[in-house]
Order: structure tokens, then sequence, then C-alpha cells
């Protein structure tokens, strides 16, 4: 079978197709031959033989079909990689990529290379720009052949910014005296797996003390307190609180999972901003009156329209205002604040209390899960250390943003921006 003109042909017409496809040159031949035979220079039976030949030729030798020459045409405009100096192909990886000689000095480093690392002059030793003992015995063994390549191995870097690398290393070509090193940054990966472990041990800790306070003081009851009656009484309150603390850190923490894995969607249920702040007021005024809070409201006279998903801003005002009102306590009042929207900015809204306030170098952690700038302040006030954790969560899902700003002595104003229609 053979292709040709993007037909199947077989037999017979497979030369008829050949003949058909090559008319024109046939014509022409004929008429060469024919102006010779015109000439005197060729007599007739010559002049059928060498027409005969010529077409026993066009009808029965391959050819290239018109789908072959385009193919033929496309590849050639398409050089091969071999066609390509090594500086292109090395511009064209987005990881760190180093070349090196057989005496360990740098060749080559491209742009991603000099990016992460900085200046890589070739001739410079390899060992000497990277001083890890993993890197330079990865390099060890490439120069003397040993192991199987390609090898790898881990880099890390401590300044200026902690980072890591996984390094893969391979000769460059057969016999060519050269190898190449590349980085694969891993710098996120870990700083994920970090916090997912920092998060556990964290949650550990905080479940282990008051089940351990619950153990002993069940041991207690069980024991010596038997039959006291007022030990009795004041141990089971201490239960309580600590079941209650339990409780609560499981809610926040089922919270924080259910938000974690919930798929971003744009909030579309219509709110009233007003409304549903002053229902968050109503919810909380026993506790502003337990800690002898007042709560002020500054609100524009108009309804402040919003779109978003109403249990879960419900959420967020809750732990702000209970925030301002046990941390802020002794400051005696908080005001809340509602701003309607200004140009392409949203709704805002201010939570502002009057007490301590918060020292500067612990504002850009204030959202990190667990994170207490006082650890004895925050249990005493029955914090889990995730509320704002969650805060920033659900407001990253209305494409809003908090703002924290505080003076020591003055207080603190943590400000929800909305994002505009």
């Amino acid at each position: 079978m053979i292709e040709t003109e993007g037909e199947t042909l077989a037999g017979g017409s497979v030369i008829l197709a050949r003949l058909a496809g090559s008319r024109w040159p046939l014509l022409a031949s004929a008429a060469a031959i024919g102006a010779l035979g015109l000439a005197g220079e060729v007599a007739p039976l010559w002049q059928a033989l060498a027409f005969a030949g010529v077409a026993a030729v066009a009808g029965l030798a391959p050819r290239r079909t018109v789908r072959r020459r385009k193919n033929e045409t496309e590849a050639a405009a398409v050089i091969g990689l071999d066609g390509h100096p090594a500086r292109e192909l090395a511009e064209a990886v987005p990881d760190p990529l180093i070349v090196f000689d057989r005496h360990g000095m740098i060749t080559n480093a491209n742009t991603a290379a000099r990016t992460a690392f900085g200046k890589l002059d070739a001739g410079t030793l390899l060992t000497l720009r990277f001083r890890t003992p993993e890197l330079q015995g990865l390099v060890a063994q490439l120069l003397a052949g040993t192991g199987v390549p390609p090898l790898s191995g881990d880099y890390a870097e401590r300044v200026p910014i902690e980072r890591w690398f996984r390094v893969s290393g391979a000769p460059l070509g057969q016999g060519s005296g050269l190898f190449v090193l590349v980085f694969k940054d891993q710098s996120e990966m870990r700083r994920i797996d970090r916090m997912r472990s920092d998060f556990i041990a964290n949650a550990s800790h905080e479940l282990r003390t008051p089940l351990a306070s619950i153990a002993g003081f069940v041991e207690t009851l069980r024991g010596p307190a038997r039959n006291d009656a007022k030990a009795r009484d004041q141990f089971l309150q201490i239960m309580q609180t600590q079941t209650g603390r339990m409780a609560r850190l499981i809610d926040d923490l089922l919270s924080l999972s259910r938000l974690e894995m919930k798929s971003f969607s744009a909030p579309a249920e219509p709110l009233d901003l007003k409304a549903l702040i002053d229902g968050v007021l109503d919810a909380l005024r026993h506790l502003a009156a337990e800690s002898g809070v007042t709560i002020e409201k500054v609100y524009p006279a108009e309804p402040v329209a919003l779109r978003g998903m109403r249990d879960e801003l419900i959420q967020v005002f809750e732990n702000l205002l209970e925030n301002a009102i046990k941390y802020g306590q002794n400051g005696k009042r908080v005001v809340v604040t509602v701003e309607t929207g200004q140009g392409a900015a949203g709704p805002r809204v201010t939570v502002r209390d009057f007490g301590p306030g918060i020292p500067e170098e612990h504002i850009p952690r204030l959202t990190e899960r667990f994170y207490r700038v006082d650890v004895n302040t925050s249990r005493t006030q029955k914090g889990t250390g995730l509320g704002l954790a969650i805060v920033k969560h659900i407001l990253t899902r209305h494409d809003a943003r908090l703002t924290i700003r505080s003076t020591l002595g003055e207080g603190a104003a943590f400000t929800v921006q909305f994002p505009g229609k």
C-alpha cells in the first residue's frame, strides 16, 4: 500500500496516479525529445525509447507525496536540539542550573541560578560557593564517577532567608568532561510541612493540658477528697471549665478545617451589614455587661448592603467583638464603626477597644494558628488561639482584608475592608 495525495491506492492505480501527478514533467520531456527529433539529432525509434524511459521512471520510482513534502517542510522549520547552543537550552530551564567541569569549576550558570544564588562567575570553584557537606559530597561523587546518575541530595541556605533545594546532578553528555546541577526549590513545601507539624504539636498540647488537669482532679476526688464536699464542688467546677475549654478548641479546629476544605465561591447572599452586626452585639451583650464594657455604635443612617455568607460573617464579628471585650475590658468601652463604600472600595467595619494595646512585633503574627501575645491571659479569657486564624480564612473567602493597628496603652483597632461591587 502506498499513500499518495491523501488516498490509499494499489496495483496499476498507483502507476496511473503517479503518471497523472507527473503530467507536466512528462509533457515537457516529450516536447524536448520531439524538438530534438525535428532537428534531426535523434531518430524516431530513440525518441520513443527515451520517452518510454521517462514515463517508466515517473510511474514506477518512489515519489514524495504532497503530504510528505509538507511534513518535511514543517520538520525543516524546527531545528533539532543539536542545533541549539547549550546556553540557550540552560536559559530555558526555569530552575537554577549550573554547569561545571572535571576540576569542579563553574563554566556556566543560567539566569535562574544567578537570581537565586547571586554572582556565579565562570572559573569559580563550586565547592567554595556551596559549602554544605551534602552538596560537596554530591559534587565529589559526580567527579569521581561513583553512583548511578542522576545523583541527588539536599541543599539548604539560612541567610538572607531560609531556603531548601533538592539538587540533582549528572554528567553532561558522554566524555564531555562537564557536569550539571539542577536545583529544585522545596522551600514552600518545607514551610507547609513545618506548619502542619507545628499545628499538630500545638493542638496536642492545648488538648493535653485540660485533660491532665481533669485526670488529676478525678484521681483526687476518688482518693483524698472523696468525702470532702467543699473540695468536690470546687474540683467539679474546674473540671467543667476545662471540658468547656476543650469543647471550644475542638469546635474551632473543626470550623477551621471546614473553611480550608471548602473551595472558594463568590458570596451571593444579599445582607444588611448593620443588621448583621446588631445581631452579634445582642448575642454578646451579656459578656459585655459581665466585663463592665460599654459598646458604642457609629453607623451611617442608610442600610449598608453587602453580599456574603451570613453564618461565616457572624463568626468573624463574634470573634472580633469578643476579643475586644475580653482583652480591652480595662478600657471600659468598645467602639464599632460601620462605613459605606467609597470609590472602588466596599463597606468597612472597625472594632476598636481601649485596652493595653498590642506590641508592634506581635501584630504580623496574630492571625497564625495558636499564636498568642500572652498565653496566660489568653487562657484566663478562655481563648483557643484560633479565632483570628478563622477570621482570616473567612475574609479571604470573601475577598476582604483585615488590618490591625495598635498603640501600647491606647488599645487596638481591627478593620475589615470588603471589596467593592
